[in-house]
């Protein structure tokens, strides 16, 4: 094994923790937005670590970004589907959900009624999880290997 084939590995299996924390989170953020429940401890956790799953996501990334064979910069990059995608448009659509992911967090982190709370989560991490959708779709990548 090389480190493209350890990191694409460690990259691909960690894809799972992040969509099960994100649907997670959403799912328990709706439920609590929609009874008016409080904003527990639990659910605080649950964000945060979506949050940091997110970023340790990012930074595997941007290493397999590094090291990978489909990321090139020449003239014939962008007349490549597969080169487009991997050099270009998956990173920036997933940078986008990171960057959601983070502002739902922090808005979060700074209301006060629960319910507020619970919507923000909510609301961003549901359009987070709609661009890792977008993004996938538009790569013809299978989410399910």
């Amino acid at each position: 094994m090389n480190v493209y084939s350890i990191v694409q590995e460690l990259h691909s299996i960690f894809r799972y923790i992040v969509i099960v924390l994100v649907l997670l989170a959403i799912i328990q953020s709706l439920l609590g937005w929609l009874s008016k429940s409080p904003f527990t401890p639990f659910n605080k956790r649950i964000a945060l670590f979506t949050l940091i799953s997110a970023h340790t996501q990012l930074l595997i990334g941007i290493v397999l970004y590094f090291v990978s064979p489909l990321v090139q910069f020449n003239a014939g990059t962008m007349k490549n589907d597969t080169t487009r995608y991997f050099t270009v448009e998956h990173w920036v659509m997933m940078i986008i959900a990171i960057v959601l992911i983070t502002v739902g967090y922090s808005k979060s982190k700074k209301l006060v009624l629960p319910e507020a709370k619970h919507r923000v989560i909510f609301i961003f991490y549901g359009i987070a999880i709609l661009v890792v959708i977008g993004a996938l779709a538009a790569g013809h990548i299978p989410v399910l290997k």
